[in-house]
């Protein structure tokens, strides 16, 4: 496959971006993604080009730090995949692709297509802690009874990777898919309910801050998300909030 490749390059946060052009060859349709932005920095790097700042670590589905927005699609033209599981067989050859950083005001871009999302970071740290009593002999967690429908639905929502698609597919960069799984897993569950009301309150206050936009049910986030993390999570979320505020 020969493709061209229109690649946000920006050297820092303060500097101005712009789109660069990059004509690739012989590109396999087995490629991931990630690997056919590994050949084109290696070209780049043997014609002494600084090559293009992308962020990876397990390239397994599992970190959510592949975060890119390919022609207008975060994590690009799949569904339930990370980048870095895109394959190039998803493109025909000859086609022209745009890659880009998810933009958001809450994740400024590093450099190139690496964006700052520690916003995330910041508002699981908001959520606290759970308290468990470890004096004297401590039930084990596997004996509390819990309904398998809500141990469902918390596992479901605890497979969320926080890598951003939510964000970046949401024309008002909502986080509320995400804020709201990380408050599902433990609102569904016994171990969480001590803190649940300040957890709820605190998680949503931070969002806030942190300048993510509000939620206007589009369900865009929903659709990209890699894990396909339910807008229910949302409506809960809400639920937990208004019972939190209401006993305030």
């Amino acid at each position: 496959m020969n493709l061209t490749l229109k690649i946000w390059r920006q050297k820092g946060a303060n500097d101005k971006g712009k789109m660069v052009d990059y004509q690739i060859a012989d590109v396999s349709p087995d490629m991931s993604f990630l690997e056919m932005l590994d050949v084109l920095n290696s070209e780049l790097i043997t014609k002494g080009e600084e090559p293009v700042a992308f962020d990876h670590d397990c390239r397994e589905g599992i970190c959510g730090s592949c975060s890119l927005y390919i022609n207008g699609e975060a994590h690009g033209p799949d569904r339930l995949v990370t980048t870095c599981q895109l394959h190039m067989r998803k493109f025909k050859d000859g086609e022209t692709i745009y890659i880009e950083p998810f933009r958001a005001k809450a994740f400024p871009v590093i450099k190139d297509l690496v964006v700052d999302r520690s916003a995330f970071d910041r508002v699981q740290h908001a959520g606290g802690f759970i308290s468990v009593n470890t004096s004297g002999n401590t039930q084990d967690a596997n004996s509390i009874p819990i309904e398998k429908a809500n141990a469902d639905k918390a596992f479901d929502a605890a497979t969320c990777i926080g890598c951003g698609a939510c964000v970046a597919s949401c024309k008002n960069s909502s986080a509320m898919l995400f804020v709201s799984a990380k408050v599902s897993q433990f609102a569904l569950l016994p171990q969480g309910q001590v803190e649940a009301t300040d957890r709820v309150l605190n998680m949503v206050n931070q969002m806030d801050a942190e300048g993510f936009g509000n939620c206007t049910n589009t369900g865009a986030c929903e659709v990209e998300c890699p894990k396909g993390i339910s807008l229910e999570n949302i409506a809960r979320m809400n639920r937990e909030y208004l019972a939190a505020s209401l006993k305030g």
